[in-house]
């Protein structure tokens, strides 16, 4: 069963609504240009969230330190790095947090060099593929997902971009053991961070349905 992600969460109510369906993560973005960033107050309801659910923070291209005090104050059980950030980013970040899941974005598109993947190989847990944009996610586009067939390496990863309720079917056809999550964000919005937990509740039983 592939695990899910409801990335871009931002308000308390529409938070503790969603962590009620028990997606097996739940993204926060702590990007200043981002419509999603969570603000310091709704950040601290990160640490009450269920333990079961696996609480994941969005950085882009910010300072190490910086993450890693978010880690800690907020108990972030993964950290998503979603700009261009080296491999010996990762590592720094993976040596001070070993039992935190580290995800490294990247942007799709045809022209994409998945060799640039290999650095990252000994140091992430998981890829996130996402539709290549100027901005950091969040676009609401699907990229051809047939250009995955040209990653070679074993490590898993999630796939995401303008994933919908209309994609189910798409998904179940992929064949391929390495999709570990499905990351889901804003074609499950009705404003920028404001998820609706109905179509969530629907995606889930779709998915979960033979």
């Amino acid at each position: 069963m592939l695990k899910l992600k409801v990335c871009g969460m931002r308000l308390a109510a529409n938070i503790a609504a969603v962590a009620g369906l028990q997606p097996d993560y739940l993204g926060f973005i702590f990007y200043e240009q981002s419509p999603r960033l969570i603000s310091d107050v709704s950040a601290e309801l990160i640490k009450y969230i269920p333990a079961e659910i696996k609480t994941a923070g969005v950085f882009v291209n910010e300072e190490l330190e910086k993450v890693k005090d978010k880690v800690n104050t907020l108990k972030l059980k993964a950290v998503q790095l979603h700009g261009s950030e080296l491999p010996e980013y990762a590592t720094a970040l993976k040596l001070s947090f070993p039992d935190v899941e580290v995800i490294k974005a990247f942007g799709i598109d045809e022209d994409f060099d998945f060799s640039a993947l290999e650095a990252y190989l000994g140091t992430v847990d998981y890829f996130l593929f996402d539709t290549k944009t100027k901005a950091h996610g969040g676009s609401g586009k699907t990229f051809n997902w047939s250009v995955l067939d040209r990653y070679t390496y074993t490590k898993p990863y999630f796939l995401s971009g303008g994933i919908d309720l209309e994609h189910t079917n798409a998904i179940k056809n992929i064949k391929d053991d390495r999709l570990y999550a499905l990351d889901i964000n804003s074609r499950f919005e009705t404003e920028p961070g404001l998820k609706d937990a109905d179509k969530i509740k629907e995606f889930i039983k779709e998915m979960t349905t033979k």
